[in-house]
């Protein structure tokens, strides 16, 4: 177990990382940035005709967490490319890597109650796992606080279906929750914390050892945060990253914001934000209205099997292929039969979703995600509004470590969240990406803060701190061309842009939100 100092000291490690500088990369609103949206490159998958009328998935992976080691790097929709050290791209010597924070979606999962279709044809049973849920005194754990020294029994959730009870459930039916992250989701978290420790311990010497961190508990919590979100399956996620990097199964606090103002999912609540993003998938936006004018036939053959009303509204199954989207490619990342048609309550052998329907499903919903995060010319303000709180605790993060390291102090050096297809989604269309795609399970966004040995000049500001961001493992491409390739950006650059769109300290949040600053 970790001693007394390793669970308090989390606020304090945190109000480290969000304390003001005067630093130079405290004054980077001084840099000139360009702040406007910039348009992605047009590819295949932001092609209307090419998502409706092609074929496949642009050899994408959709039925297996497994990637060979010769095509690592290729969109795996059930377990993404992320950093490791076969393929991590070392810099030159002379620079130092000084900070490191990871945002990544959590892993493979069953699909949300919400996106089953009316009447599922098989179940979804989930005995091979627990969910724990338990309450425990923390002076069991840290030596300190109150309780009378009682512990509780480790308790874990285990789904049953009643055969009493009269109102059963619709849609999925089994003993997992829905969602909740599978078993082999599971073990794609812990692969993804091995594969990090591998990168920023075993190849950078960055993260203290394995065997230190078990010698020296309290040092090695004093390095490294981790952060959830309000919904559960971030935590069943970080559990595993924690033991696959660390390998250790002693009690771990994850900080976790309050449900309702949360930065992370998120849910803070942006007017604004939300009416710009609302107006991108409706028919005020012609693209938008295109595609669903033209998606009606394949509409139709989907709900004709689902069982979902040609005519429904209530649902979400017709706002966008989102819902046929989870449930089509959950069932095949855990190797389940694609949906067939339920002819008096018996599957129908005849009618059944096609692999080429689930690729036109999957081809649409990434047409999709490149049209609401980077191809609509509001998408650049709508994720601003609705995600400007975490890129502004990202970037007081990046100033409390220049500034903590010339005053001769240290924080966190290691900053994991684990979060969801919407953050990731939003960090890549507030760093403009050039290419987008709809994160798959695992996806991540890596952001280095690295230190060059160099003559740092006073008149430009430059305080010698560079940052690489990471996706998939590989450095990022923007299309603003302030960011560009962003691979040794100075800091003060992407800190005077995350200021021009946020304000430091989230300081144009509130405006944005209600409108009284344009967003």
């Amino acid at each position: 177990m970790f001693p007394p100092t390793s669970l308090k000291s989390i606020p304090i490690l945190l109000g480290f990382l969000t304390t003001s500088s005067s630093s130079s990369a405290g004054q980077a609103a001084a840099v000139e940035v360009d702040l406007r949206w910039h348009a992605p490159s047009q590819t295949q998958f932001n092609d209307l005709a090419t998502a409706l009328n092609g074929t496949g998935i642009y050899g994408f992976i959709f039925n297996s967490s497994t990637t060979p080691d010769a095509e690592y790097g290729t969109y795996n929709w059930c377990n993404m490319p992320h950093v490791r050290h076969t393929e991590y791209p070392v810099p030159n010597s002379s620079f130092s890597l000084s900070y490191v924070e990871v945002i990544h979606r959590h892993h493979k999962r069953t699909p949300y109650a919400a996106n089953s279709f009316p009447v599922e044809s098989y179940a979804w049973n989930c005995d091979d796992q627990g969910l724990f849920y338990f309450g425990q005194h923390l002076p069991l754990i840290t030596g300190e606080g109150k309780g009378n020294g009682a512990r509780g029994a480790e308790t874990y959730w285990s789904g049953f279906m009643s055969p009493v009870n009269p109102f059963q459930a619709k849609g999925w039916t089994g003993t997992c929750q829905f969602p909740q992250i599978s078993a082999s989701g599971l073990d794609d978290s812990w692969t993804h914390g091995a594969d990090l420790y591998g990168t920023y311990h075993d190849l950078l010497e960055f993260l203290p050892s394995r065997e230190e961190a078990a010698q020296d508990p309290e040092s090695w919590r004093n390095k490294v945060v981790y952060r959830v979100t309000n919904n559960q399956i971030t935590s069943q996620v970080a559990g595993m990253v924690i033991a696959g990097m660390w390998n250790t199964t002693d009690a771990v606090a994850v900080i976790i914001q309050p449900a309702g103002i949360d930065s992370l999912e998120p849910q803070y609540s942006c007017a604004v934000g939300s009416t710009t993003w609302d107006d991108i998938k409706s028919a005020s936006n012609p693209a938008w209205a295109e595609h669903q004018t033209a998606a009606e036939d394949l509409y139709a053959s989907l709900d004709d099997i689902s069982g979902i009303p040609v005519d429904d509204t209530e649902t979400g199954f017709h706002d966008s292929f989102d819902h046929y989207y989870d449930n089509l490619s959950a069932r095949q990342c855990h190797s389940k039969p694609l949906p067939c048609k339920l002819i008096n309550g018996a599957n129908s052998s005849t009618t059944c979703i096609t692999q080429d329907m689930a690729n036109a499903v999957y081809r649409m919903g990434q047409w999709e995600y490149s049209q609401l995060y980077r191809d609509a010319n509001s998408s650049l303000a709508a994720s601003v509004g609705n995600y400007g709180v975490w890129i502004a605790e990202l970037a007081a993060h990046f100033r409390a470590v220049v500034a903590g390291e010339k005053n001769g102090e240290r924080g966190p050096i290691y900053v994991h969240n684990v979060a969801h297809d919407g953050s990731v989604s939003r960090v890549l269309s507030i760093l403009q990406v050039e290419i987008m795609v709809w994160p798959g399970m695992g996806s991540e966004v890596v952001f280095e803060v690295w230190k060059k040995a160099e003559n740092v000049d006073a008149a430009t500001k430059r305080s010698g701190y560079y940052v690489r961001v990471l996706f998939g493992g590989q450095p990022l491409k923007s299309s603003n061309p302030t960011l560009g390739l962003i691979d040794m950006l100075p800091v003060e650059t992407l800190l005077a842009y995350f200021d021009g769109l946020v304000g430091q300290n989230a300081s144009s949040m509130v405006g944005k939100c209600n409108g009284t600053i344009p967003l």
